[in-house]
């Protein structure tokens, strides 16, 4: 999996005043807390970091450089402004390599399916799965192929070969489905 690193910066006043002007400078305010580490840190890093984090498919591992210490980490929640949308806060889980972690994979799906190739429309049903274990063992993305799904068939969960990590979301869930369009069903009556 990818690792981004963020530079942060301690903060020691909490109070809103402070976090307000932490947010005015382009700054956003942060927390890590977790088993990796002893006890939480408040800190702060300049909000263009966060781009290659949060505004993409993919998913990250971090490596918080908060003043020299290098903490791991995973994004654990980012809150956002009502209106504006811009990155208000975000807290980090610290994580040791031996322990297991939970966390959201991306799907990527391969394959060209025969339904599609009948006039069907691929549904994605869910785009990223729960999924828990190591850190090193996590992949960047689940894949799954869709070369035998056929018309008003579904991907689920349950198909899935997972190598090193353990799949928690549902395997009763489904991934993709190839539906079947209107003028399609109406042939089918025919």
């Amino acid at each position: 999996m990818k690792t981004l690193e963020i530079i942060g910066f301690k903060r020691a006043n909490l109070d809103s005043a402070a976090l307000n002007e932490i947010r005015d400078s382009g700054n956003v305010p942060c927390v890590v807390y977790g088993p990796g580490i002893p006890e939480q840190v408040h800190f702060y890093s300049p909000a263009i970091l966060f781009r290659d984090l949060i505004y993409t498919p993919e998913v990250h591992l971090v490596e918080l450089n908060i003043e020299g210490q290098i903490i791991k980490a995973v994004l654990k929640e980012a809150q956002y402004h009502p209106v504006s949308e811009t990155l208000l806060h975000a807290d980090f889980m610290a994580y040791t390599e031996d322990k297991v972690i939970k966390f959201e994979i991306p799907v990527k799906i391969e394959g060209s399916s025969p339904g599609i190739a009948k006039g069907g429309k691929l549904e994605f049903k869910t785009r990223k799965l729960k999924v828990k274990g190591l850190a090193k063992n996590l992949p960047d993305y689940v894949v799954t192929d869709i070369s035998n799904l056929d018309l008003g068939k579904s991907f689920k969960v349950g198909e899935l070969q997972a190598e090193g990590y353990e799949i928690l979301t549902s395997p009763n869930v489904s991934i993709v489905s190839v539906g079947i369009p209107r003028a399609l069903r109406g042939k089918k009556g025919e």
